[in-house]
Formats: structure tokens, sequence, C-alpha cells
């Protein structure tokens, strides 16, 4: 029988929670031991303190854990904290744990842009948990934190990835189509989005740059050297409940792309959670599409339980390439992604 890693989640009964308790909720060599929640909540059943809105009924080995506070005291007895916390609390709960020596797994933006503190996406840049080797000392904290990046770059980095590798990019604009679960169950009005657009959204222009060319950055004396790929985002909120889309334009340095080998490139592009078979890892990250009309959220978000991006329309001409890039924001953009890189922690020895 395989000894469990126990966990506790911050943030549990949110919407990105709620994933996360579900996910959990049947892992094999994970456990939820602790769920924890606002202090209105506190000493609530989950059952009684969630308002759940997933499809299927609370698990039953979840629904009468009892809600415990964010103080380290509360979390003392589990190997590993994972974050679903709102970004205006999640620095000084996280960073309280951390120097108490837990182990956090973290999708709130605070630390993300520390160099000292690896950004993962699993498919991406797991050689990035190295960092994890140096971080207790450059940072005197007792334990470790991890972060996983914002639901967008998280996305958008899958194809761009092998494609950074593939092309001689001169720069990389993105227009974004994201759903309003991104801004979390209230965060936006009915009236605001209901057969509307809105064409910005607070901060993710700034965002998507910065994580993106951290993850594709090399570590260097103990640190990350972020890469400097030129990109330029503009972000569009949809009225779609679930699934960021984003239609890439690359330019590259040179006169012609070879569509097929793109295309090749990306069905067949796998990394370390495939080669070790992680269990949430899905084994084929990409799912390249013909026809002329997808991907669509209503049709593709689906692929390996939504931890997988499915891509369209590919398209090169000249020095364009054109791509429609689309993945769930609440699995692969977070829950998952988190769950994901325990998983492969645990495959690398930090856990």
């Amino acid at each position: 029988m395989v000894d469990k890693i126990k966990v506790s989640l911050l943030g549990s009964t949110g919407m990105v929670g709620q994933k996360m308790v579900k996910m959990l909720s049947n892992h094999p060599y994970i456990e939820l031991t602790k769920v924890s929640a606002s202090p209105s909540k506190i000493g609530k059943k989950y059952k009684e303190a969630v308002k759940w809105i997933e499809p299927e009924e609370i698990p039953e080995n979840i629904a009468d854990l009892p809600i415990v506070s964010t103080s380290p005291e509360d979390h003392k007895d589990v190997d590993v904290v994972l974050s679903a916390l709102p970004n205006e609390l999640a620095e000084d709960v996280e960073l309280k744990l951390v120097k108490e020596g837990k182990i956090v797994i973290s999708n709130a933006s605070p630390f993300r842009m520390d160099p000292a503190v690896p950004l993962i996406n699993p498919e991406v840049n797991w050689e990035h948990l190295e960092l994890l080797k140096y971080q207790k000392s450059n940072k005197n904290w007792n334990g470790l934190l991890v972060k996983n990046p914002n639901c967008t770059a998280a996305i958008l980095s899958m194809p761009i990835k092998p494609l950074e590798k593939m092309l001689n990019i001169k720069g990389v604009y993105i227009t974004t189509l994201q759903a309003v679960s991104g801004a979390g169950y209230n965060g936006l009005p009915f009236m605001a989005i209901d057969g509307n657009v809105i064409p910005w959204i607070k901060g993710e222009e700034e965002k998507i740059p910065r994580e993106i060319n951290k993850m594709l950055g090399k570590i260097e004396n103990d640190t990350i050297k972020q890469n400097n790929l030129e990109i330029y985002p503009t972000t569009i909120r949809v009225p779609v409940k679930v699934g960021h889309m984003g239609v890439i334009n690359i330019v590259t340095q040179d006169d012609k792309i070879n569509e097929e080998e793109v295309k090749k490139l990306l069905k067949n592009f796998i990394s370390l959670p495939q080669t070790k078979n992680l269990p949430t890892a899905p084994k084929r990250p990409i799912i390249v599409l013909e026809e002329e009309d997808r991907p669509q959220p209503l049709r593709d978000l689906q692929y390996y339980n939504g931890m997988a991006v499915s891509i369209g329309r590919i398209r090169a001409e000249k020095n364009l390439l054109r791509l429609i890039v689309l993945g769930d924001n609440l699995i692969r953009g977070a829950a998952g992604i988190t769950i994901l890189t325990l998983e492969l922690m645990k495959e690398l020895g930090y856990i």
C-alpha cells in the first residue's frame, strides 16, 4: 500500500478550491485531510460551509471535514499545503506557513516573479523545481514555496514552449478571450457581461509576458534568468462561463514556416509528466484540431479531464504563424496544475 501524502487546502470553498476537492477526493496517493476557508466558516463541516457549484455531489470523504483556520498550528500535521486563496489574502498567510516549515504550492500571484521561487507549469518548465534546492538558504525559510502561473499564462505557454524552440521568433501578438469564471464566482456582475464584451482585464496584459518569460527562462547561479521573448497581449473578457482562448500570431525572422511541421510538433509534444505517467497528467497535453471552426469552449474543454489544451486554425503565411489555443481556466489553469505540480515534486524527490 502506497503511503499517502497528506495535504490541506486553503480557499477550499471557492471555485478553484471546489475543483481541487473534487480532483483530490479519489487521488491514488494524495489525501485531503484539512480544509480551510474564511474565519466565519471555521468549525463548520465542509458541506455546511460551502456553496457547492460542481455538478456532482460533494465527495463523501470530504463533506464532513471541519473547516480550520489558515494558522500554521492548524496545518502542522500535513505534508503539503495547497492554496487557492485570493491574491489579497495569500501573501501573509502563505509566508507564515513557509516560515514555519511547510511546503506550500499556490495559485495566488504574490511571489510569482520572485527569482528564488519556481513558477511551474509542469510540462513547460519542470526543471525549474531545481530552485528548491537553494530556496531555504537564499530566503531564510524553513519550508518551500512553489507558485503556479496565472491561468491565462498557463494555457498560452503550452504551445509557445515547443514553438519557441522550433521557430526564430521576432514577436508574439496575442488576443485573449477570457471566461467570466476567471474573475471568480462573484467577480463580475451579470449585468456587466451579459451580451457584452469587455476589452480590458485588470493586470492581465502585464502578467502574461512576465510570467511566460519566467517560465521559458533558464536557471543560472541559483536563480532564474528570464527569457526575452517579445509578447504583446490584448486581454478581453467575453460572456463564456469557462474556457480561456488565445488568438496567437507569431512573427518569425524566417521567410517561410512549414505548417505541417508545426502541427506535427504540437501533436507530438510531451514532457516529464507524460513520460512518468503522473496521475493528473494528460497523455497528450496538446490536442490539435483540424476543423475550421474549432476549438470551442462548449466542445473542447473536456480532453483528459480538462488538463489538455486544444489548438486549431493553424495557418502559416510567409513569416507569420497563426493559431488559436483554448484551455480550461479552472482546471488546466488552476486546480489541476496545482495537483500535477505536487505529483511532479513527489516524483523528483522534493516531497
